[in-house]
């Protein structure tokens, strides 16, 4: 079995995997967003001391699987740096009381195999990860081989969705705050732009948009409160023109590629999105391509994705000692 720890942000999170049967033994995330949602987004130092209780009383409801441990995966990159040491320091603490080999695990790595929890891998995949941190389509063909082909150069899907959510005074996180809202309002009454519709460039942007909303926000405010209607409509709006910037862009890879069969997957964070889920659906049936989602439980930060990628790199023997584990809270696939 291995253990893994997931600590990137402001979910506390363990698991044990078994190594043989990809069975999910155990797995509990403690998330802080009513911690965080006071102050509109995540507090950096706040969610490394809450890390620091949360980790430990998970780790309590571990210690029976710990005689039959192969060896303990971490989330090491990338991620707040605050935030990822207190998972780095509890696996190193464990690995070395338990003499068990360490294995540090890319965190978009992670959301790639969270497609497979439980399941044996599907490999090749053209994949769109939409999270907190970012955005960008990959072609993933094994766990050493996965090619970023766009990424965004400015704000990512799922942080746009925090700051509109934040804008209208509605707490964190924006995400499904932002497609409940959308659910009641007209996405018409706003006619925000698509960004870089225009532009040959494949990359994605969300700069611009969130200005335009900041806009339409201030215009439609009073004494600084948005009515109830006017939040809804505005996120209909936005919501409508984020995923078209997704589906655009993603549309334009495809032909550049000639793509026509396989499989195209969505995850991260924002892929629990179900309007941003049909719209792929209407679009991947016209390149005839099968779409793949990681169920809605596993889609945010948890450590089964971990888990899961971690058996792969057990199997590659991808070690690393003690010493030698760092944190890159940058670290870019």
């Amino acid at each position: 079995m291995i253990l893994s720890i997931e600590s990137s942000c402001d979910d506390s999170s363990i698991a044990i995997t078994d190594i043989e049967s990809k069975k999910l033994l155990f797995h509990k995330k403690i998330s802080q967003e009513i911690d965080h949602s006071v102050y509109g987004g995540v507090v950096p130092e706040l969610a490394s001391r809450l890390h620091a209780v949360a980790l430990p009383n998970i780790l309590k409801e571990c210690e029976p699987f710990f005689k039959d441990l192969k060896a303990i995966a971490v989330t090491n990159e990338p991620g707040l740096s605050v935030t990822l040491m207190e998972g780095v320091i509890m696996a190193k603490a464990l690995a070395l009381s338990l003499d068990l080999p360490l294995l540090g695990i890319h965190h978009l790595k992670g959301h790639v195999y969270s497609l497979f929890i439980e399941q044996e891998i599907a490999f090749p995949l053209t994949v769109l990860l939409i999270s907190g941190g970012h955005t960008q389509i990959m072609e993933v063909s094994s766990f050493n081989d996965m090619k970023v082909v766009a990424a965004s150069s400015d704000d990512s899907f799922g942080e746009s969705f925090d700051k509109v959510a934040k804008m209208m005074g509605l707490g964190y996180p924006g995400g499904p705050i932002i497609e409940t809202l959308a659910k009641e309002g007209d996405a018409n009454r706003f006619d925000f732009p698509i960004p870089l519709a225009k532009s040959p460039r494949m990359e994605f942007s969300y700069s611009g948009l969130k200005n335009a909303v900041r806009l339409a926000v201030e215009s439609v405010e009073v004494d600084g409160v948005v009515a109830k209607q006017d939040q809804c409509d505005i996120a209909a709006s936005f919501q409508k023109a984020a995923t078209a910037h997704l589906l655009q862009k993603t549309k334009k890879y495809l032909k550049q590629k000639s793509r026509k069969g396989g499989t195209f997957a969505i995850v991260g964070g924002a892929s629990a999105n179900l309007y941003v889920r049909s719209a792929f659906e209407g679009l991947c049936e016209s390149f005839a391509m099968t779409t793949s989602f990681a169920p809605l439980k596993y889609c945010s930060d948890n450590a089964a994705m971990i888990g899961r990628a971690a058996i792969e790199a057990y199997h590659e023997n991808m070690f690393v000692s003690i010493d030698a584990l760092k944190i890159q809270p940058k670290s870019p696939l």
